[in-house]
Parts: C-alpha cells; structure tokens; sequence
C-alpha cells in the first residue's frame, strides 16, 4: 500500500486538474445555448467567458499564501468547496451577471488548485517518478476538457445540467482531502519533525526516510525566516523565476485556451456546418488531448525535459503554421486540412507544451520560495489565458484565421529559442539537489541531465 500512496496522492490532488478541464472546456458546449437564454453583448460575453481564468490570476494570487499557512492539502480542501459553490451558483444562475460571478468563483477554486496541487503532488513524490506523477494533473485537466465535450454533446442545449455536474468532482476533492496526510516538506517547516517523517513512510519510502529527512532539515536550515515577493527576482531565485513565468506566457501566446473554449467557433471558421458536428470535431480534439498526454507520461522521466519542449514546441509551430496557410488558400478542403492539423497541434500541446510548465515550476524554485513563486508563474498563466480568451473573438474578426494561427505559430517558434536558452533539465534530480545547485551560482541553463 505504501509504495501505491504517491500515485493516490496524485489521483486524489489531480481531481482538481479534472475541475480545472471541466470549467474550461464545458463553455464550448454550453455557449451556443447561453446566448439564446440570456442577452449577450459582445462585451459580456467576453467577460463572462473569460471570467473562469480572470478569478483563477487572483485565485493563483492568494495561492501561494495559502499553501504556505494552511497546507497543501488544506488549500485543496478549500478550493474543492469553492469548487462545488460555483458550480451549483452557475447551474442556478438567473442571468448573464451571476453566471459571470459563479464563474469567477470557480475561477478563484482553480487558481488556488492549480499552485496547491502540483506543489502537494511534488512534494510527496519520489525523484525518479515526480514528471509522470505531477503530469498526473495535466491529465486530470485533459480528462475534464474531454467531459466536459461529451457533456456538451450529450445535453446540448442543457446548460444548467453542464454546470451541475461540476459540483460532483469538487465535493469529493474536498472529502478525499480530509482524509490524506500534508507533504512531508510543509510539516517540516511548520515543525512538525514526527508527522513528516510519518508521511515519508506513507509515501514509500522505508529505510530512506531519515535520510530524505535530513536532505529536507538541511534545506529548511539554510532558508530565510520570512519570505518577501522580491525574493522572487533576487540573483538567487530569478533565474528559475524566469523560466516558471516564461514557459507559462509561451504556453498561452500558443493558442490552446482559444481553441479550448472556442472549438467549436474555430471548427465553424474552417467549414464545418452543422453544431452537432463542430461538437463531434471538439471532441476529438479531446481525445488527442488525453490521449497524447499520456504518452508524455510515460515518456517525461524518460527522454528529458527539454527534449520534450523540443518536440512540443517546434510540432505546433509547425501545425498551427499548416491552418493558417490552408485558411489564407481558401481551400475547398479547408474543413479537413483543418481538423487533421488542430489534431497535430494538440498532439504537440499535450506531449510536452502541456504538462512540463506545471512539472517544471514546482521543480526549480527553493523551498523557501517555493509557494510563492508557483503561485507568480500560475498568475502569469492565468493574465494571458484570460488576454487570449478575451482577445480570440475580436482577433479573428480582425486579422482572421490566418492571422491569429500565424501568431500562434510565432509564439511556438520563440518557445524554442528560449527553451534553448534558458531552460535546464531536472529529470532525476531531487528537489533539495536543484535547490542547492542554484544555491551554489551554477546558472540553470547549465544543469544537465542528472538519470
């Protein structure tokens, strides 16, 4: 059973991956229906759909805090409530103006999850597993895009039934959480020698448990009492708040939000007739998406990180450069050009542009800036998911498909370049060794690959 808890862990935390997809993607279904119950001016539709990632920077905001003063786990159990608020708020909602601020409610559960649960996840994972084990959130969100399309499917013109069934998720995080213990690392800062070393044995770890306690007592030993924001851009800490902020802005000037929550517009704009139908193309874009996802899985302990951002990044520079190219042509099989490429470019997102940002960010900061620092890179993620969503529909109104995907593509192009500059490779490494190489002045860029 021991060796079994860190996959728990991340099954349980990763439930809020799942929410996170799921208030994401089940706009797409629900839209079409939203305008015909409520009167929407361009202006509140934008908002009310960019509500989820705007409350989700604020939520990211206190992320950081929270999971410093209440836990990993504790920040979870409350995010799990919001969740479940929102979610029946939203089934409820009597006009455009509520169903925003349900939203936004939600949006504040998912900012707060998404700092608190890879950090929870990463924290109790063993080196050698901790890239599948943290994906096990990205694919938990891929999960939930992915229902919340067949929900779409299934109840079309049933929005309030779409909202409900979020509820269901966020109630058991919140139960499930009651029931596990913190991460070792966190009861170690709050003094807590016994319990952490408890949760070291629950975790599996046997007879390397004192030791993973004495890497852990050292760390903490060498930390700052308290923590300020500015700690963030010190020489100590920049570099790896560089790369935590930077791959989260290149993974949303990708595109992927605008394709989430407008697929079945994007499917419209390149030929596909019939809602029934944009809705059946949305979810096949799901199931690449969880599909793919788990193939990063199996492969991000394996090849590398910065192999994967490779691939990630050069294969949806090339995909999204494909649809703008057949949207410019006009093509009369544009539909199709279209689909197998979006296919190709969320096999891109999915293997690598997808999971490693969230992997990477509770890798690299030191334990003493650790919550403070995912907390930064997830408002940066959420900023320019909420620009993106907000900006798609007058962007393509403006420039078109070509235009918006040749941007995309660009973005994708520059994500090379700065893996190529910036990023190190963490694969094998323990948390405590990152730290204290960056500790020791060696620039990030430098580390190589250490299993």
């Amino acid at each position: 059973m021991r060796r079994k808890m860190p996959y728990i862990v991340a099954i349980i935390a990763g439930l809020s991956g799942f929410l996170f997809g799921y208030d994401e993607g089940v706009i797409a279904g629900a839209l079409s229906s939203l305008r015909q119950a409520f009167t929407f001016s361009p202006w509140l539709e934008g908002c009310m759909t960019a509500a989820v990632p705007f409350g989700a920077l604020f939520g990211s905001l206190a992320g950081g805090w929270l999971a410093d003063r209440c836990g990993r786990r504790g920040a979870l159990i409350l995010a799990g409530t919001l969740f479940s608020i929102g979610a029946v708020v939203s089934s409820l909602a009597w006009d455009a103006a509520s169903l925003t601020a349900a939203r936004l409610a939600i949006g504040l559960a998912i900012g707060l999850a998404a700092v608190a649960a890879p950090l929870y996840i990463s924290e109790n994972a063993p080196a050698r597993h901790r890239g599948m084990l943290v994906s096990f959130y990205q694919l938990a969100i891929t999960l939930g895009i992915l229902g919340a399309y067949i929900a779409g499917y299934g109840f079309e013109g049933s929005w309030r039934t779409m909202f409900a069934i979020g509820m269901v998720p966020g109630v058991i995080l919140a139960i499930a959480m009651a029931t596990m213990h913190d991460t070792p690392r966190w009861l170690m800062l709050r003094g807590r020698e016994t319990e952490a070393h408890g949760a070291l044995i629950r975790n599996g770890l046997g007879a390397q448990a004192e030791a993973e306690l004495e890497g852990i007592r050292r760390s903490i030993a060498a930390t700052p009492a308290t923590v300020r924001w500015s700690a963030l851009f010190s020489r100590r800490v920049l570099p790896a708040t560089t790369v935590a902020v930077g791959l989260f802005i290149l993974q949303q000037l990708s595109g992927i939000n605008a394709v989430i929550y407008y697929a079945p517009l994007v499917f419209h704009e390149a030929g596909f007739g019939s809602h029934g139908a944009q809705l059946l193309a949305t979810i096949g874009i799901g199931v690449v998406n969880v599909a793919m996802t788990l193939v990063s899985m199996a492969l991000i302990d394996r090849i590398g990180r910065r192999r994967m951002l490779y691939i990630g990044f050069a294969g949806a520079a090339l995909s999204l450069a494909v649809i703008a190219g057949a949207a410019a042509s006009n093509l009369p099989w544009l539909n199709a050009v279209a689909f197998a490429s979006l296919l190709a470019y969320i096999a891109a997102f999915a293997i690598s542009i997808g999971p490693l940002p969230w992997l990477m960010m509770s890798e690299i900061f030191p334990i003493d800036v650790r919550p403070l620092g995912m907390g930064l890179a997830s408002i940066a993620n959420w900023a320019f998911n909420a620009l993106v969503v907000f900006a798609f529909p007058a962007l393509l109104g403006m420039v078109g498909l070509t235009g918006v995907f040749a941007g995309f593509a660009i973005a994708c192009l520059v994500g090379v370049i700065f893996t190529w500059a910036l990023v190190p490779e963490t694969t094998g490494a323990s948390l405590e060794d990152i730290e204290a190489r960056l500790s020791s002045g060696e620039r990030l860029r430098d580390m190589t690959r250490v299993a």
